[in-house]
């Protein structure tokens, strides 16, 4: 009896049904609560309902110039369409080499969402304004009374509703220091998170 040939599955990527997927990979400085936040966003169905998207976090915290570095590296591999950085300016010590990392972003073509004094004063926004200058030690206890959290993770969900509020205060921040003619880092406070959270939902 003669054997029935089976029609081989077609392996080819039917590139007609399914749109590219653009991939974003974001280099956090913390281990907790910068990944917490942007893994909440990860989750919202909006954003996972999105075919379009693909948003990955580099498994190593690092110093700004350690992230950049990396993310330029990164940012050779063909299959990823941005590379962001988010880190911190930190006072009353800066972080080193702060100003060379932000050179290196910007002649590298890296994008970054910095926050000054720190990513705390970017949580501190999806609650209320904060016009005054802070230092990196304020704005870490000021946020922990805003949201009853006691270490450094934090509930991702509990802002997810709030991020837009935040970043239109964050906006706000941004105009009041473009006017006064103040750059990173002598503008304190503010943060570019909400450049990351427009890129995503673009």
């Amino acid at each position: 009896m003669a054997l029935r040939r089976t029609k081989g599955k077609d392996l080819r990527r039917k590139t007609a049904q399914r749109p590219e997927r653009k991939t974003i990979v974001v280099f956090c400085e913390g281990e907790a609560s910068e990944p917490d936040y942007i893994n909440g966003l990860r989750r919202l169905p909006e954003i996972r309902a999105n075919t379009s998207i693909n948003i990955e976090i580099d498994p190593e915290p690092g110093v700004p110039m350690t992230l950049v570095k990396r993310a330029v590296e990164r940012s050779y591999d063909d299959e990823v369409d941005e590379c962001w950085c988010v880190f911190d300016v930190e006072w009353p010590h800066k972080h080193p080499n702060l100003e060379r990392a932000m050179l290196l972003a910007e002649e590298s073509g890296i994008r970054l969402a910095v926050s000054n004094p720190c990513f705390e004063l970017w949580l501190i926004l999806h609650f209320e304004n904060q016009t005054a200058f802070m230092n990196t030690k304020d704005a870490e206890r000021k946020s922990r009374q805003l949201d009853g959290r006691s270490g450094k993770r934090i509930d991702a969900d509990l802002y997810m509703m709030r991020r837009h509020a935040a970043s239109q205060r964050a906006a706000v921040l941004a105009k009041r220091h473009q006017r006064n003619q103040s750059a990173c880092p002598n503008d304190n406070p503010s943060s570019t998170m909400c450049d990351l959270i427009a890129a995503i939902e673009s």
